[in-house]
């Protein structure tokens, strides 16, 4: 028989007091996207916080179904919009994780993404480079383009450019590395996530870069929420969408339903929910109509938090009803991150319902008078 792994919670055990103050009610059970899938309880919120507050007393050891709880889970934050007791369930879930990798109990999935990132830069493990029609150079507006949308979905980056050039818009890219997104919810070690934020500062600073443009909803959120924690981020970090709702967009008509899905990392963790909506309402002719779970209480996509790679089945089963739920009401899903638009489709591969789904860089594009 295996020997019991106890693990040393150096991460967790700061969030102690924090575990202390679930009272087990469950109200996060209405809410996960894992529990909707798995009806599991140890996959829903105070299931997680158990399993990391008994990691922490060293009350269970870090077995492999231990490991595989913990990373179900999306980080999509509506668990903590509707638990009474206010707790930090994602900075737990992240604490727990990170205890995992620095003990080396964690998935092949999660070592396998530590592993590309910390050799091509990107967790995809891709080491060639992607040409996206715009030069590296010195420009007031920099615009990140990210790994999903560089090596998975590059006719979004590519759209957003157009969007840039039809704009008059003077703009970079940058000669950027993974953002950091995907270690930080894994659980890397801080230092390998702080080498990668470094490298992404000094190449905007040697652009001088004053505004800092994204497609990538994670991809903002880490430089809005993480990167100050570390270094000192020069410019101003805005995703396209804000950009876009303050300019006067001359777009086609579209006589189309447009719903939106709000994606986590934008929507409940930064709060930006009114500008999306915005922008779709400038097309002429266009129905907006609003999804029933929509803003504070939208439901993810499910490819959050690394649960692509570790369970992409459950990850496509999340997403297909989140799109049929769309299809009811809606001709077109749009929404505004890359990683978001290929596991909905990949939801809809699932299903097969009849929906475009679509980032609102294309959605814009195809529509914008030059």
């Amino acid at each position: 028989m295996a020997r019991r792994k106890y693990i040393k919670s150096e991460h967790a055990k700061k969030l102690e007091k924090e575990m202390l103050t679930c009272t087990n009610c469950g109200f996060c059970k209405s809410v996960c996207p894992y529990f909707e899938d798995n009806q599991w309880d140890p996959s829903v919120a105070r299931g997680k916080v158990i399993l990391a507050y008994g990691l922490v007393r060293k009350e269970i050891p870090a077995d492999q179904s231990v490991v595989e709880r913990l990373y179900q889970c999306t980080t999509c934050k509506d668990c903590e919009r509707r638990c009474p007791s206010n707790i930090k369930v994602v900075d737990i879930v992240e604490a727990a994780r990170a205890d995992l990798v620095a003990a080396k109990c964690t998935l092949p999935a999660v070592e396998k993404i530590i592993d590309n990132i910390k050799k091509s830069k990107n967790p995809y493990g891709e080491m060639g480079t992607v040409d996206l029609g715009a030069p590296v150079r010195e420009a007031e507006v920099g615009y990140f383009v990210g790994c999903t949308g560089k090596y998975r979905m590059p006719e979004i980056p590519k759209h957003a450019i157009s969007i840039l050039r039809k704009l008059g818009v003077d703009f970079t890219l940058v000669e950027e590395v993974c953002c950091g997104s995907t270690m930080q919810r894994i659980g890397a070690k801080e230092k390998d996530v702080t080498r990668l934020m470094k490298a992404n500062i000094d190449a905007a600073k040697k652009l001088k870069i004053k505004k800092m443009l994204f497609t990538c909803s994670g991809c903002m959120r880490m430089f809005k929420e993480q990167y100050p924690k570390h270094v000192q981020v020069p410019f101003e970090v805005e995703h396209l969408v804000q950009f876009l709702a303050k300019q006067d967009l001359k777009l086609k008509p579209l006589p189309k339903r447009i719903a939106y899905h709000d994606p986590c990392h934008l929507g409940r963790h930064l709060k930006i929910y009114d500008e999306p909506r915005k922008v779709i309402q400038m097309i002429p002719e266009v129905k907006y109509v609003e999804l029933a779970e929509s803003k504070e209480t939208a439901r993810c996509c499910g490819g959050g938090g690394g649960v692509r790679a570790t369970e992409p089945q459950a990850a496509q089963r999340i997403a297909s009803r989140r799109v049929k739920s769309a299809s009811e009401v809606a001709d077109i899903l749009v929404t505004a991150c890359p990683f978001c638009v290929s596991n909905l489709r990949l939801g809809n591969d699932l299903i097969k319902v009849d929906i475009a789904i679509k980032d609102i860089a294309e959605l814009v594009d195809d529509l914008l008078v030059a």
